[in-house]
């Protein structure tokens, strides 16, 4: 169930208010508009009085509203009217009138507009025109002179509202913290709906805006990124002539003038408000995205796979951070992606953005790999001819996806927990989409059953309690392919797959056979070792009794090897 509170103001506010709940609406939606509930229980109701003309029953009813605001004169509140649709999930029950009636009663009351059993609050009503929502409407005087106490109303109503779907067995939404972004009213919607749009416009703004964010290097290609999708930008200029604030629109979406209809960067979302926009551009800008040369698939891949770790050991605000440069990574994802998976992953992205923001200040300093890496791929599209660079980074993205969700459990964030969720959901079927022709094709090229033999040994000797998941995982053959083709390369097999164990743990991993297959397809491709090299390990495997005589180069002691860094 979801409530929300818009104030009015002016002379007119209230007539405007009523006139809309018992008119036809902005589409004809409105269909059978009546009262289900008032502040003294008979109140005039414009929708259902045969014997009456409508409009002289919405005038007195507006005049009632209105005589505790118009008896304060020149003393009445600025807002005058306080309004709040209630609307019900679409899988909900349809609810009796009687049963509106309660949660709008509810509802006042934790709002403190018209507290249980004061005689003197402010007047409201409830008027239905839908079967699945209600819309509450009130005057901000109480009839004894008084203003209502209604400090924190969005919150106090918004845990009123979770109660009610407990007891009246509704969809249990999650509890927020006050950095959601905010969600496109009615009106938005049907103004799409007559636009053709596929979403709203707040939505689509907020989607090109946070996607200019992530890969933009400055503040100057930011704005040519919005201006290349077509976002018109209008700036808020200070005395100074500086810009303070930034406001975006589309340029189909006009009002009744022709002109666009802007909205500002922090009411797309709390996180897009010109200061914010900065702060992140100067931190992920800090270093050029071409700074490290090297294969960016990998290097993304690499860094995303570090997540995990942050998120388990770091303190809240770097481990906020890691989740900020993840939300970017996914952000900037569909723009590099086949056409058959953009889909899921624009789904994904813009699920997980509610997963990037708590009342925790993100700490960006090691985020730096990750953004340049990704940035990187979405600027030169790099090779990627069979699709294992994008398959392989969005392993390590689920992996990391699946800890957010987790990290998120812990403090009880909840709406960003079920955010994470959705976004894992959604980032499976891209996953599977982008890994299973790499996988399928990689296993009809799988070694002799006596290479595989050789490789499965050492791989019951390195990582036992993995072992026999790995061996009968459907991926077993890729993974032998990529061992075989690191081994033909000039790498030691044995070596490659002890390197690949040492990355990090697979414990967390959702496919171990997978993960090994992409971290070795990544090590069989940097350069070989020298023959003087892979000749001192020929030497140094004779010390180590046990392993098979048909590779004697394979199980060069772990002490003698160059040391792993450990995530």
């Amino acid at each position: 169930m979801i409530p929300k509170i818009i104030l009015s103001a002016g002379p007119y506010a209230t007539r405007r208010t009523i006139g809309y709940l018992f008119g036809k609406g902005r589409a004809n939606e409105h269909i059978d508009p009546h009262l289900v509930a008032s502040w003294n229980g008979f109140a005039p109701d414009p929708g259902r009085s045969p014997h009456r003309d409508p409009k002289d029953a919405m005038a007195q009813l507006v005049a009632q509203l209105d005589q505790p605001v118009k008896m304060l004169g020149d003393k009445a509140p600025k807002d005058t009217v306080w309004h709040c649709p209630v609307r019900a999930a679409p899988e909900d029950p349809i609810l009796a009138d009687a049963q509106w009636a309660d949660i709008a009663r509810r509802i006042v009351a934790a709002a403190g507009i018209a507290p249980d059993g004061d005689e003197h609050a402010c007047r409201w009503v409830a008027v239905r025109h839908a079967d699945d929502h209600i819309h509450i409407a009130a005057t901000l005087a109480r009839q004894d002179g008084r203003r209502p106490e209604r400090g924190y109303d969005q919150r106090a109503v918004q845990r009123e509202a979770r109660k009610i779907e407990i007891d009246y067995g509704l969809r249990q939404l999650k509890q927020g913290d006050g950095t959601g972004a905010k969600r496109p009213t009615s009106k938005e919607h049907f103004k799409a709906k007559r636009l053709g749009q596929d979403a709203a416009t707040r939505d689509v703004l907020r989607l090109r805006v946070r996607r200019a964010v992530a890969a933009a290097a400055d503040e100057a290609e930011f704005f040519a990124l919005l201006q290349a999708t077509d976002v018109i930008v209008r700036l808020k200029l200070g005395p100074s002539g500086d810009a303070l604030g930034c406001n975006f629109a589309l340029p189909a979406d006009t009002n009744d003038q022709g002109e666009p209809v802007f909205y500002a960067g922090s009411t797309l979302s709390p996180d897009l408000s010109l200061p914010k926009i900065r702060k992140s551009l100067a931190t992920t800008s800090s270093e050029p995205a071409t700074a490290r040369p090297g294969n960016s698939w990998h290097q993304a891949t690499a860094a995303a796979e570090r997540i995990p770790h942050h998120l388990a050991h770091d303190d809240a605000p770097a481990a906020q951070g890691q989740l900020v440069a993840l939300g970017a990574t996914l952000d900037l994802l569909p723009a590099t992606a086949p056409a058959a998976m953009k889909a899921e992953l624009e789904r994904a992205a813009a699920a997980f953005e509610r997963a990037t923001r708590s009342r925790i200040t993100a700490d960006l300093a090691s985020t730096h790999a990750l953004h340049r890496s990704v940035q990187a791929i979405w600027r030169d599209r790099p090779q990627d001819r069979d699709g294992t660079g994008l398959a392989m980074l969005l392993d390590a993205v689920l992996t990391a996806v699946a800890f957010a969700v987790h990290w998120h459990r812990t403090p009880q964030h909840a709406q960003q927990e079920a955010a994470a969720e959705q976004a894992l959901a959604h980032l499976q079927i891209a996953y599977g989409q982008a890994a299973e022709p790499v996988l399928a094709g990689l296993a009809q090229r799988a070694p002799s059953d006596q290479i595989k033999r050789r490789f499965a040994h050492h791989l019951q000797e390195a990582v036992p309690e993995h072992a026999e998941r790995i061996l009968n995982d459907a991926s077993w053959d890729a993974l032998a392919t990529v061992l075989a083709q690191a081994e033909a390369a000039g790498h030691n097999a044995a070596t490659v797959l002890d390197q690949a164990l040492g990355q990090r743990t697979l414990d967390d991993a959702h496919s171990p056979a997978r993960a090994l297959t992409w971290r070795i397809r990544r090590l069989g491709e940097r350069h070989a070792p020298s023959p003087r090299a892979q000749a001192a390990m020929a030497r140094s495997t004779a010390q180590r009794p046990g392993i098979p005589a048909a590779h004697p180069t394979a199980g060069v002691p772990l002490q003698q090897r160059p040391p792993v860094r450990r995530r």
